[in-house]
């Protein structure tokens, strides 16, 4: 994920807004076409045209809105182009297998939220210096993926009450194997209800923080918390921000006036 959630785009115009990650599989999919393409059409050598096909597929990481998704953007053909030495050996159906874990992984429908990016180890140490919770706090990973926030989550407090939820169905059997002191459900994070808990963590996007904000006002009772990794929520103030030693910010934010 990224360090800043805005970049100036280094070009005048702007590409329509496409749902993540389809930016990244067009940008692949237009290195191939021009890869396969320019030999017959241009009658072009071989390193020419992989040349031309590696600016095409790169071109796009221009537009991404996060340093991480350029370089998904950029590497992805690249990437792709090293693996086919190994393509000749297998039938052609065996390439749809990775698609379909990942559609199994990482449904279509959770593509607008944050991929799969654990929280790292010891991530949230000294959390409770800024946030004050009561004994057998109720806290929700809202996004949990594999249980890395959760079990962030438990090293500060080892005695409140921690629930996930995750829409992926394979992550989410993972995380109840990894994390059996937690509750852990299968569902939309933004469906579900958020009355009751006394913090939510979060390590999404840049572009969920205020619907994530806008959520918790709603449905959070005045004096809980909203504590984000790495993002902020735009126009909101945070009542804290801490750093962690890799210099990533945590935004720490208290509902109600």
């Amino acid at each position: 994920m990224a360090s800043s959630p805005s970049v100036r785009r280094p070009l005048a115009f702007r590409l329509p807004a496409l749902r993540w990650p389809l930016p990244a599989l067009l940008a692949w999919a237009a290195g191939w076409v021009t890869l396969l393409a320019l030999p017959k059409t241009a009658a072009l050598p071989p390193a020419l045209a992989v040349a031309a096909a590696l600016l095409v597929a790169a071109a796009p990481a221009l537009f991404a809105a996060t340093f991480w998704r350029r370089v998904i953007v950029a590497g992805g053909f690249p990437v792709s182009l090293l693996a086919t030495g190994i393509g000749g050996v297998l039938p052609a159906w065996a390439w749809l297998l990775p698609l379909a874990a990942l559609a199994l992984a990482y449904p279509v429908t959770a593509w607008r939220d944050a991929p799969v990016f654990p929280t790292p180890r010891d991530a949230l140490a000294g959390l409770d210096r800024h946030v004050d919770l009561p004994a057998g706090a109720r806290i929700l990973d809202a996004g949990c993926g594999l249980g890395h926030g959760l079990r962030a989550l438990r090293a500060v407090w080892p005695h409140a009450r921690l629930a996930g939820v995750e829409w992926s169905w394979p992550l989410t059997l993972a995380t109840r194997l990894r994390c059996p002191w937690a509750r852990v459900a299968r569902g939309d994070m933004w469906r579900g209800s958020w009355a009751g808990l006394d913090l939510v963590y979060l390590f999404q996007r840049p572009e969920s923080m205020a619907r994530a904000l806008a959520k918790a006002d709603a449905e959070m009772r005045p004096g809980s918390w909203v504590v984000s990794l790495e993002f902020e929520a735009a126009g909101r103030l945070p009542q804290a921000r801490m750093d962690m030693p890799s210099g990533r910010p945590i935004w720490i934010y208290r509902i109600g006036p």
